[in-house]
């Protein structure tokens, strides 16, 4: 066999394209899109090399048009799980040993299949799923996949390089070896990037995968599946089961083999999957790896230096782009009484310029949220600050699920720092500003620490510099992603690697090489080169 200690294609990150009117690219994604409307998609349980379709098939609309049709995905049971880990345990014999840079290649091919014949189905699938516009598509289903895809092959030759030094008659040596058993990503509907890169990730550092999506992200994830096989992903390293969450814990939270989760989603659900691995801990072979990144209460605080300009702009992107539904999404904001009524105009001009309505449409920046759970949900917050003495809307306030369920961009101002909408996760386009005295920014900052549980971002918006720097000290554990003068969304790979402490999650921040590290099990080998022939130290000797 012959070998070579190999480079890797350099970190760069994926060109964003903007699909202006005359463009290929906007001329292909709308073909694409109009293809995808065309057909009606029949999505199977991917399981070793099997396609698996069930009796139990669940309807997909786009929620921007509930009465469409795309297709409908096959719902699986505890015995697809159980036939799942068997096929992935079974996978695991070959795929563990198989040389890196065999792994590496297949998910660079994967990368490249996206950047290129895929690039528009991907992104239709992810703008009629999850009704995003053509931008946030671009930028997730297609660069951020690519990115975590390409630049995770360098991480993990990054780890590989990571060796021990060796001292005299000594060679010392760092094995990265798979987890023992198989690990279980659970991927939430918002970002198409996640739910590649959350089974991607362990996979490529030789690890067999479950792969759980949301039901709602179903549509792009099998054009996911799709791009992974064609790159020449071994049957059964990845396998991706349609089953409901608790249906699927229940098998994999009681295997002797689980050996860890890649989780996103909610606080509450990843606090009762925490409880069910730690009430089964003594039947695993091993202690199983828990990574996960779940809710935000993302803070914008505003010093009475900041431009109030560049402000409102943050805090519309922020607050409304993919309606408000990122973990990220600027939800609450704590605004200056110098700069407020300013600030605020300028938000109601944008406001008034933006439209609603489908993906197909690409001049309408704001499209539908996710189902009509989330519809609900969102709505009774809106209603309520309605109702309030504590709150008023100052913009926004209506909604309409009778075609798609459709949410207007609402700015709630509130009275009281623990106003509700300042407290709780929403996941919908509503923002909660709070107007303090401008001169007490030092006094906001411990409310800001305090309102919420979670620690996901948060921005400062300042041009004194003091102001930046005090703001920064003091919020330190209040975000693990923090922005100076910017938007508190919008992350790239290899750049701002994404995660948060606190409520929302265990901060091993996905796009770096600490998450790959996560899916991995060192074995350090000393080699003495010429072994001692007596027990004696030389300090037994006499004097």
């Amino acid at each position: 066999m012959s070998h070579g200690i190999f480079n890797v294609p350099a970190l760069r990150n994926e060109p964003v394209r903007n699909y202006a009117p005359g463009s290929a690219e906007r001329a292909d994604l709308k073909m694409a899109i109009k293809k995808a409307r065309s057909v009606v998609t029949e999505i199977p349980q991917y399981i070793g090399g099997e396609e698996i379709y069930s009796q139990n098939r669940q309807k997909i609309s786009p929620p921007h048009d509930h009465s469409h049709v795309l297709g409908y995905f096959h719902e699986g049971d505890k015995t697809h799980v159980q036939r799942a880990i068997e096929v992935a345990l079974d996978a695991a014999k070959s795929w563990s040993v198989m040389k890196w840079e065999q792994r590496a290649a297949i998910f660079l091919k994967a990368a490249d299949l996206i950047a290129g014949p895929f690039r528009a189905e991907i992104n239709a699938a992810t703008m009629l799923g999850q009704s995003k516009n053509a931008y946030q598509a671009e930028i997730d289903s297609a660069c951020e996949l690519i990115d975590f895809l390409r630049m995770n092959v360098n991480f993990m030759h990054e780890i590989y390089g990571q060796q021990p030094v060796s001292s005299d008659g000594v060679w010392n040596r760092m094995e990265y070896r798979p987890l023992e058993g198989f690990i279980f990503a659970v991927t939430p509907f918002n970002f198409t990037a996640i739910a590649g890169n959350l089974p991607a990730a362990p996979a490529m550092m030789g690890n067999v995968v479950i792969w759980k999506p949301a039901f709602t992200q179903v549509y792009a994830a099998h054009v996911i599946m799709n791009v992974f096989r064609q790159a020449g992903l071994p049957a059964g390293v990845i396998n991706m089961i349609l089953a409901d969450g608790p249906i699927a814990g229940d098998v994999i939270f009681k295997h002797p083999d689980f050996a860890g989760i890649h989780f996103t989603g909610s606080t509450r659900v990843f606090q009762t999957i925490w409880k069910r691995i730690g009430e089964n801990i003594g039947s695993y072979k091993t202690f199983p790896r828990i990574v996960g990144e779940t809710g935000g209460k993302d803070f914008v605080l505003a010093h009475q230096s900041a431009d109030p300009k560049a402000l409102a702009t943050g805090l519309v992107r922020g607050a409304f782009e993919y309606q408000g539904q990122k973990c990220s999404a600027a939800s609450r904001a704590y605004i200056p009484s110098n700069l407020w009524e300013q600030v605020k105009e300028y938000m109601l001009e944008d406001l008034a310029e933006i439209r609603m309505g489908g993906v197909e449409d690409f001049t309408n920046f704001v499209n539908a949220v996710i189902d009509e759970k989330a519809f609900d949900k969102i709505t009774a917050y809106i209603d309520a600050a309605g109702k309030s003495a504590d709150a008023q809307i100052i913009a926004g306030g209506a909604s309409d699920k009778s075609t798609g369920y459709f949410v207007q961009p609402t700015i709630i101002e509130a009275f009281k720092t623990d106003y509700i909408t300042l407290c709780e996760e929403i996941f919908g386009p509503v923002l909660t500003v709070y107007v303090y005295d401008a001169d007490k920014f030092e006094e906001i900052i411990p409310v800001i620490d305090k309102t919420s549980p979670y620690a996901l971002t948060g921005a400062v918006f300042a041009q004194d510099r003091y102001a930046i720097q005090y703001a920064t000290e003091k919020l330190v554990n209040a975000a693990g992603n923090f922005y100076i003068n910017d938007k508190p969304t919008g992350a790239v790979v290899g750049q701002q690697p994404f995660g948060g402490a606190r409520a929302s999650g265990t901060n091993d921040k996905a796009g770096s090489v600490l998450n790959l590290l996560r899916w991995v099990s060192p074995r350090v080998i000393k080699e003495t080169l010429v072994s001692p022939q007596n027990y004696r130290y030389p300090f037994l000797n006499d004097d």
